[in-house]
């Protein structure tokens, strides 16, 4: 048996495979199908400092090799969280990850403030708009990814601060310094891709928000690209997403120069994925004769190099 715990800012994983944000709840429904605490952890529905209702339906449609969701952040907010799901996620074993999303740069520090020391991690979603900026997005221009990972430090004093970063940008490697310039103790990407998926009869976009943001297989080589660029940039360890279905998926993104991975939407289509993936990991290290998935990460060996 390899040993396949890694260590992520001081926080030991029992293994790289993380559930991605938005994919997985608060894990109550999945810890009817298998224990939990088997994966590394978890990374919790996004959350804001009120409860939201997200978007108008219908807010996922499906394409070849992906789907696309402007759920529009639905959830019971963070008080809510810590009321209700904190304590049972704690008591399963598995690392809890807080995935936090605001409309301004003061609703970062303040549910950063909020979750400080009662959490593993926090994860700053941040392709969310800033609505006192004119509505662009929070990840987008370097100077905003900076700056809102400042604010949201300020906030998680003691708790380590992961940035999950958009991809729909000019520079990966540009706004990966950036979030590490401002305090990020860890990175994760890619978030999701900007599509549209249309109805040819009604001539119109199936999603009611008319764009949503892309996940799934297809995505998969454009976010281990990006993964590699990102990890290339910092000196910070970096969490691998986007398309992941198999162990194989996994290990091309650990040495891509990831240290750890999440998956998303492959828990639709096999709520068994996770677990599987963990035991794909397990045995090709096995095969390969590797002792520590750790050293797998950062080994991709450019051609021609």
């Amino acid at each position: 048996m390899a040993n396949l715990s890694v260590k992520l800012c001081g926080v030991v994983l029992k293994n790289p495979v993380i559930a991605a944000s938005g994919t997985y709840g608060f894990g109550r429904e999945f810890n009817e199908l298998y224990d939990i605490g088997q994966i590394g952890g978890v990374s919790t529905k996004g959350m804001t400092l009120e409860p939201r209702l997200g978007n108008p339906v219908p807010r996922i449609a499906e394409s070849r090799g992906v789907i696309l969701n402007a759920v529009g952040l639905q959830n019971p907010g963070v008080e809510h969280f810590i009321e209700s799901d904190l304590e049972w996620l704690k008591s399963t074993g598995t690392a809890v990850i807080a995935n936090v999303a605001g409309k301004t740069l003061e609703d970062y520090e303040k549910i950063c403030a909020r979750l400080d020391g009662l959490v593993d991690m926090i994860e700053l979603n941040i392709s969310c708009p800033n609505v006192k900026s004119g509505g662009m997005a929070f990840g987008i221009q370097p100077q905003s990814v900076e700056a809102v990972t400042r604010v949201a430090k300020s906030g998680a004093k003691n708790t380590p601060l992961i940035v999950k970063l958009s991809p729909n940008v000019e520079s990966i490697a540009t706004n990966a310094k950036a979030a590490e310039n401002g305090g990020a103790d860890c990175l994760s990407l890619i978030n999701t891709l900007t599509g549209m998926a249309i109805d040819i009869e009604r001539r119109r976009p199936i999603i009611a928000n008319n764009t949503g943001g892309v996940s799934g297989a297809g995505v998969k080589p454009v976010a281990v690209r990006m993964t590699y660029e990102a990890s290339q940039a910092v000196s910070i360890p970096v969490i691998g997403m986007g398309g992941i279905t198999c162990a194989e998926d996994a290990i091309e993104f650990l040495m891509a120069g990831a240290t750890a991975v999440q998956v998303g939407t492959a828990n639709f289509t096999d709520p068994y994925a996770m677990p599987k993936i963990i035991k794909g990991l397990n045995d090709w290290c096995d095969r390969h004769g590797i002792e520590n998935v750790a050293d797998l990460t950062g080994t991709l060996q450019l051609n021609g190099r």
